[in-house]
């Protein structure tokens, strides 16, 4: 017995020494991925934006996906470093010039706007901007439109088909398998339960899609023909007749400048650059140019707080690109009772989600405003209960082509009792104390008490919400409710039917708050804090990433999104969501 036990005790000490020494060896190789001595850009640099990449709201550390890919940045610029990026290089020596990668763009319609935004103030300093891609977007387009020169590949060419959107129905598939949806929802134009109840968009549906496809698409229309020195009838004209099948269409119909090879593109920026063609341009990524400038100056003690805020809001301590209820609520509070903390600014790129959560994160954004001054930013979507979060701002800014709006209520249920009865053979029974303990099991259909129960519940949600709403926007509830609805609407319309005050980006709206906190030296303060390494390596976020990583290059980017709307669904059950139908993507 004791020599097993030395054994054991040998083999655990020796287990836990070989775990530390693989923890140092993995940190210090991050240490040295993600050193943080100012990188050197040298001379003649010029700045690449690349427009497949996703530009997350705020930088992200991805130091472990780094240490096993060696294509892989160690830190990704978020949206907003990126625009102080572009504004940073306006002003240095060292940067005579924008690459724009143009093929694709994997960015919404809010943080395209403010990319471009970025560019046209930028060619303002004289130096050159070129957009180059072999067969461009056009969601890269819009973007790549605002350089001085636009090219593709002479076999390339250029997306020119108008905008359109596409939603997937369940109904008949559930039909099949005898799966009977429960679905309670108020608002009219509240469609995220159209999936499980018809077969196509309703009426409803149908027309607040045109409307705000059409705001982007007529956007989008406008900044070309600004850009190129075209009218937008002729531009619409070109997508209708479908005039634009080769690169040479797109070059004849001056909606790029030539059709070169990638050797000519790069050989005109030697040019610019005015030295000799070597092997390789001193192409800098953005990651790289933000290792060799300091963006965030400023006095420690007078500090503004800016809290992203992406992704469904949840529940209790959600995961990560989630807004959990819980550390939310806390970094508010935390915000609050900061006396160096003189404004708030709140970013949110939010679909929506539970109901619940997002009140509880407004009820810490009235607290906050009480004490210092909390305004607004919307970026891509700021959507139900990103709008109910949103909504509490004493001043809130959107972008043109924010998505926001669609106050509503939803919730779903499910009775599965046929399919498990009929397709699986298998019954269900038991028993309870009372007529109610069950009420949600999908192993039967609810009771006409139940339905009125839950309609009861996301009807008092919906009014508590139209309050929120009216209140933070000085309106009557009964004005609210009739621009409520579920409906979703764009930036632009937002400001004219008083949901947003203003259009502009999120520099604009930490320009406010400065403004209304009286404050001059001042320091930026990004919440939530970056995890350690440490804390990224004990959350399990290696293997979660790897795991997606896996999925997604198996099933497809087009099926693993399916996919992880699918497992979005499963939260939606018991719990009043106040959230968008699935993804709003924009072809």
């Amino acid at each position: 017995m004791k020599g097993f036990l030395k054994i054991f005790f040998a083999s655990l000490l020796a287990l836990i020494a070989f775990s530390l020494i693989g923890i140092i060896i993995v940190v210090w190789m991050a240490g040295n991925a993600v050193s943080d001595d100012k990188a050197d850009v040298g001379s003649n640099a010029v700045l690449v934006l690349d427009l497949s990449a996703s530009f997350p709201e705020q930088t992200k550390d991805n130091t472990l996906n780094a240490l096993f890919d060696s294509e892989a940045e160690a830190s990704i610029p978020g949206l907003y470093q990126a625009i102080r990026l572009i504004q940073h290089a306006k002003s240095d020596s060292a940067v005579k010039g924008i690459y724009i990668k143009a093929s694709y763009n994997n960015n919404g319609s809010g943080a395209n706007e403010e990319l471009r935004n970025a560019i046209v103030d930028f060619k303002k300093s004289g130096k050159f901007v070129i957009a180059y891609g072999e067969v461009l977007t056009q969601k890269a387009y819009l973007v790549a439109s605002a350089a001085d020169k636009v090219y593709c590949h002479p076999k390339g060419g250029l997306d020119w088909s108008g905008y359109s959107t596409q939603l997937i129905f369940f109904k008949n598939l559930l039909d099949k398998l005898q799966i009977q949806p429960e679905i309670f929802y108020a608002g009219k134009y509240k469609s995220a339960t159209e999936p499980f109840r018809v077969t196509e968009m309703t009426s409803a549906n149908r027309e607040q899609t045109s409307v705000w496809l059409g705001d982007l698409y007529g956007s989008f229309l406008l900044h070309i023909a600004e850009a190129r020195k075209l009218d937008t009838a002729s531009l619409h004209r070109l997508a209708s007749d479908g005039a634009i099948r080769t690169a040479s269409d797109a070059v004849n119909f001056k909606l790029i400048d030539a059709a070169r090879y990638d050797d000519e593109v790069k050989a005109e920026i030697f040019s610019r650059l005015k030295t000799k063609e070597i092997e390789k341009l001193n192409f800098v990524s953005l990651s790289k140019y933000a290792k060799s400038v300091n963006l965030n100056k400023g006095s420690f003690d007078t500090r503004v707080a800016l809290i992203f805020a992406e992704g469904d809001i949840v529940d209790g301590k959600g995961d990560e690109g989630q807004i959990g209820s819980e550390p939310f609520r806390n970094l508010f509070r935390k915000a609050r009772f900061d006396k160096n903390i003189k404004a708030v600014v709140l970013r949110v790129n939010s679909p929506g989600g539970s109901a619940l959560a997002s009140d509880v994160i407004w009820r810490e954004i009235m607290l906050t405003r009480k004490e210092k001054p909390v305004v607004v930013s919307m970026g891509d979507v700021a959507a139900s209960g990103g709008y109910y979060i949103a909504c509490g701002g004493d001043s809130v800014f959107a972008d043109a082509n924010t998505i926001t709006g669609s106050i509503g209520v939803f919730t779903m249920m499910v009775n599965m009792k046929e399919f498990f009865k009929n397709k699986l053979g298998i019954t269900f029974d038991g028993v309870a104390t009372s007529p109610y303990a069950n009420t949600g099991s999908a192993t039967r259909p609810l009771t006409d008490a139940e339905r009125r129960f839950l309609q009861a519940d996301v009807d008092s949600v919906y009014m508590s919400f139209k309050e929120r709403v009216a209140s933070g926007r000085k309106r009557s509830v009964t004005y609210i409710d009739s621009i409520a609805q579920g409906r979703v609407w764009t930036g632009k319309r937002a400001i004219e039917i008083g949901l947003v005050d203003r259009i502009g980006t999120l520099q604009d709206a930490i320009t406010c708050a400065v403004r209304m906190a009286k404050i001059k030296d001042y320091r930026i303060k990004e919440f939530p804090e970056r995890k350690s390494l440490i804390d990224q390596l004990m959350g399990g976020g290696a293997t979660k990433s790897v795991k997606a990583k896996a999925i997604r290059e198996e099933i497809g980017e087009e099926q693993f999104m399916l996919f992880q709307q699918m497992k979005k669904v499963k939260g939606w059950f018991d719990i009043p969501q106040a959230r968008l139908p699935f993804e709003l993507r924009v072809n």
